[in-house]
């Protein structure tokens, strides 16, 4: 290994490269250089921990990893899935060393940089058809130039999508009919419903505002060009486009796109799990199925960890239900008084 680290250095390679090949640490390579007649003097783990995972559970959890029904799954959902199935395999932390491991772990998406900005106006909701977030999208079609437009309204509480509409242009009457049409459809009492939008020309119309105004509906709007202000819709619109089932061609025409979406909110509503209701899908928490779901959760858990009380150094995972909800929350803003001043 010393000849052909030091061959492949003369070639111009650097040791780190070199040795990242042939699976060594440079501090290795450097240690040998330095004392060619001692021993190799790598060593491996010098115990097994005690609560470490048998060969059948390792088995086990390989066998999840890879199969065809989870194997798509990341183990932050994977492990309320299970545990919805009434099945505790592993910690998410465990799954997640073990995918590292084998190498099947999905390449990271990279982080938006964004500074967040709050609105003024803050909304609070404490259950299902308080605050409502919509906004408007485009989908590409197979004429260039020319986009489809989604409208989505989204609850703000229990991130369910209560109703959508694809049309070919931004109108205020469309969006009108939307809203009324989800009213209806829902038995939803709109006196009091708090709309949240952007400033749109389709969000600010006479049509809209007058329909609005005549429900009972009290309209909300984002500050003028901060796209922070309604984060719910964004955050939906992101899990639209980035979702392994959205079309990699562009759609070619308006009823295949409301066939797409028309099973992508199916799929949404009642089979994705959320990451910020706790992994419940958004229809358990409109219809308030999750206080259940979750009690039984937490009680799998709380088995789990008598039965090897050792692999737990601290709480089990936080099945408590999500409660309130805010758009666009205060800053948190420090008081500064006279003992904040005096210190360096």
């Amino acid at each position: 290994m010393l000849a052909a680290v030091a061959e492949a250095q003369q070639d111009g390679a650097r040791l780190t490269a070199a040795c990242r090949i042939v699976g060594l640490s440079a501090r290795t390579i450097q240690r040998w250089r330095q004392a060619p007649a001692a021993d190799d003097r790598r060593c491996g783990p010098r115990y097994r921990p005690g609560n470490a995972l048998s060969v059948h559970e390792q088995a086990q959890v390989v066998s999840l990893l890879t199969s065809r029904e989870y194997g798509h799954l990341s183990p932050k959902q994977l492990v309320p899935r299970l545990a919805d199935e009434g099945r505790y395999v592993a910690s998410e932390s465990t799954l997640y060393r073990v995918r590292r491991r084998l190498g099947v772990h999905p390449r990271a998406r990279p982080r938006l940089r964004i500074s967040p900005r709050r609105a003024a106006r803050m909304h609070r909701a404490t259950g299902a058809n308080q605050v409502w977030s919509w906004d408007i999208t485009y989908l590409p079609t197979v004429i260039r130039g020319r986009f489809l437009r989604l409208y989505v309204v989204v609850d703000v509480w229990s991130r369910r999508i209560v109703g959508w509409e694809i049309h070919e242009t931004e109108r205020a009457d469309h969006a009108a009919q939307l809203i009324q049409r989800v009213c209806d459809q829902a038995g939803v009492d709109p006196v009091g419903l708090i709309l949240h939008s952007d400033n749109g020309q389709a969000m600010k119309g006479h049509t809209m505002l007058s329909m609005l105004q005549w429900l009972g509906i009290v309209p909300s709007f984002s500050r003028p060009h901060v796209c922070n202000d309604n984060p719910y819709s964004e955050a939906l619109f992101r899990t639209i486009k980035y979702t392994p089932g959205y079309p990699h061609l562009p759609f070619a025409d308006q009823d295949a796109a409301r066939r797409w979406v028309a099973r992508f909110v199916d799929w949404y509503n009642r089979e994705h799990r959320h990451s910020a209701i706790r992994f419940v899908t958004p229809d358990q928490r409109h219809t308030g199925q999750d206080l259940a779901i979750l009690a039984r959760r937490h009680q799998l858990y709380e088995r789990a960890r008598r039965h090897a009380p050792a692999r737990w150094s601290r709480s089990t995972r936080n099945w408590t239900p999500v409660g309130t909800v805010v758009l666009n929350p205060e800053p948190q803003i420090q008081e500064i008084t006279e003992e904040t001043r005096q210190l360096p």
